[in-house]
Order: structure tokens, then C-alpha cells, then sequence
């Protein structure tokens, strides 16, 4: 029953992360701090692999691998939701980037042709 509860939590802040969307330097340090979290949890799970499993069934998870692959689900998707996050942030900026070209091209073409009619 624990670990239900703590998946749907964790899947309802994948919602909210997925929702809000915007990147500032709180959740980049709370990103950092949980990869640096997940690395000493993985550590631990590679020299202590009975204590996982011990964990799980706290957890009401029959073994500890199913643990882990429950770990691995949220995490992908938290990995998934930034990935996404990060590519519309940048198809955003080549969307503004070409505009401001456009316009850049516009006005050069739109002033060389002033110059041309003077002559």
C-alpha cells in the first residue's frame, strides 16, 4: 500500500513538473540534488542488494528488482517530461530568432532598395 501511495505522488508531481514547465534555478538545483540522490541510492542498491529487498517489502513491494523498475518507470518519465520541456523551449527560440532574421532581411533589403532609387 506504501509504495502506491508514493508512486501516484510521485506521478502527480511528474504532472504538475509536465504543467508549470517553466526552468529556474530552484528546480535546477532540486534536479541536481535528486540525480546526485539517485546515484547514491544506486551505489547503495549495487553493494547492498539485500537491503533493497528489505526496503521493498517495507514498501509493500514483493522484490526488491520490482523496486527498482518502479524507480526507473517514474524516474524515465520525470527524464521524458524535461526532454520535452527543453526541446519546446528551444523550437521557441528558433522561432523568434528566425523572426527577428526576417525582419533583419526585410529591413536591409527594404533600405539597399531606398538607396538604389535615390541613385
Amino acid at each position: 500500500m506504501i509504495i502506491k501511495v508514493l508512486l501516484v505522488v510521485a506521478l502527480a508531481a511528474a504532472a504538475l513538473v509536465a504543467l508549470r514547465g517553466r526552468r529556474t534555478a530552484l528546480n535546477l538545483l532540486i534536479r541536481r540534488a535528486l540525480t546526485l540522490g539517485v546515484i547514491a541510492a544506486g551505489v547503495f542498491a549495487v553493494l547492498m542488494p539485500d537491503t533493497v529487498t528489505e526496503v521493498a517489502n517495507l514498501l509493500g513491494v514483493g522484490r526488491g528488482a520490482d523496486l527498482v523498475l518502479y524507480l526507473l518507470c517514474v524516474t524515465f518519465l520525470f527524464v521524458s517530461i524535461g526532454l520535452y520541456l527543453r526541446l519546446s523551449e528551444m523550437h521557441d527560440r528558433y522561432v523568434e530568432l528566425a523572426r527577428k532574421m526576417a525582419l533583419h532581411e526585410a529591413d536591409a533589403l527594404a533600405h539597399r532598395q531606398t538607396h538604389e532609387d535615390v541613385r
